[in-house]
């Protein structure tokens, strides 16, 4: 069966190898005209690495990941340590160790692994077309390809998904909300002077969060929030100065990162938005995947995650169902649409307790971290993870 995948990010590219290790002719476009991922690098939970390994990249993927052995958090203003605590209780609950990973690097090891010749960049998808048993995808440059299934893995924006809705015959249009607040992220030269070169590290004060974690290569992944209204003006000649004039009177080791930051190499500002748990993944032949289907706030490191686990439904749903194309696609949005609609609103509620809006909420959770031995967290993370299809229904242990 030939396949049709719109978009080139983790989903779109772990999709394509699922499905073409079970035999299909896929075939990826993207409209970026180099490989630029969005972000600096991502955390790759239990059920993420899972996938990955899954698909036979365990090894390469446990290479680009960081050593993150603890987790803690500090003070923003002082410093001073709040808590501290050990994540090897995730490992053993979920019988996998979590990776934060420099998204490039994740993503160049999925489109190689791919195949580069199965990948077509600068082609912008502007129309489907469905006509009994093949879908056609239209291109800017007025190209098209027709396939027996197409994928929108086409990101928070999707052009695949308004044809799924109907949004332009009188169907419905998702729309996107804002968070609340803007993340600012990059890699910079790991260094203890910052933090310990094994632990996420947050600092948390006012409102805001600055973090780190150990990427491969001896790198930090940063990243700060900020809460804002959307829309404010941002040059990339800027550079540091909205994290200066935000966290310029924080701790030393916030400030050391601060100046570490080099922004024509690795800085990146970005609004966050999410948009509500949607249910309608698919139409006829086409189906979505990613932040086409559950554009998700980065709050509880879930995003990739969760584009990974439909990656894996998609290709088990294919593999093992025999009835027809619609069939499998409508399969899989079962598997998949509840639990993806439940990780969106825990990161939001996540990230309405820890960025300030109600400021009684987040002075109780400030005072929660101090001490803590850190259960309530890690069953938390790990209440993120069971419940995954990657578990294959057998749980954490």
């Amino acid at each position: 069966m030939k396949v049709v995948i719109i978009g080139a990010g983790i989903g779109g590219t772990s999709a394509g190898i699922a499905l073409a290790r079970h035999g299909h002719d896929v075939v990826i476009y993207d409209r970026m005209r180099q490989n630029k991922p969005v972000g600096a690098a991502l955390s790759l939970w239990s059920n993420g690495v899972k996938v990955l390994n899954w698909l036979g990249l365990g090894e390469e993927v446990a290479r680009l990941g960081g050593r993150m052995d603890h987790m803690a958090y500090h003070d923003g203003h002082t410093g001073d340590q709040l808590c501290r605590f050990s994540l090897e209780p995730v490992t053993a609950h979920t019988g996998q160790r979590p990776y934060p990973v420099s998204r490039a690097d994740l993503q160049a090891l999925l489109m190689r692994t791919l195949g580069l010749d199965r990948i077509h960049l600068g082609r912008e998808l502007v129309g489907i077309r469905e006509e009994g048993d093949k879908v056609t995808a239209v291109f800017a440059d007025g190209s098209t390809d027709t396939a027996d299934l197409l994928i929108g893995a086409d990101g928070a924006r999707s052009l695949t998904r308004d044809w799924i809705t109907r949004a332009d015959e009188g169907g419905f249009r998702v729309e996107r909300q804002y968070s609340g607040y803007t993340n600012f992220n990059g890699l910079v030269a790991a260094s203890p002077a910052i933090a310990p070169l094994d632990q996420w590290t947050t600092w948390v004060a006012e409102g805001k969060r600055a973090a780190v974690m150990p990427v491969a290569d001896d790198r930090f992944y940063f990243w700060f929030d900020i809460p804002q209204p959307a829309g404010l003006p941002y040059e990339r000649e800027d550079g540091v100065a909205p994290l200066e004039a935000a966290f310029g009177h924080w701790s030393p080791e916030v400030r050391r990162l601060i100046s570490g930051i080099r922004p024509s190499e690795s800085l990146n500002r970005v609004e966050i938005w999410d948009i509500d748990p949607l249910h309608t993944w698919t139409r006829g032949r086409v189906a979505i995947l990613g932040d086409a289907a559950h554009n998700t706030a980065p709050d509880i490191g879930q995003g990739a995650c969760s584009a990974l686990e439909d990656s894996f439904a998609l290709a088990i749903s294919l593999t093992t169902h025999t009835v027809g194309v619609e069939d499998s696609l409508r399969r899989y949005e079962r598997m998949r649409t509840d639990r993806a609609g439940e990780l969106v609103l825990r990161a939001r509620k996540r990230g309405e307790e820890t960025h300030g809006y109600d400021p009684s909420i987040t002075a109780a959770w400030y005072e929660s971290l101090r001490g803590t031995d850190g259960t309530a967290i890690i069953r938390g993370i790990i209440g993120n993870i069971d419940g995954s299809p990657i578990n294959l229904g057998v749980g954490l242990l």
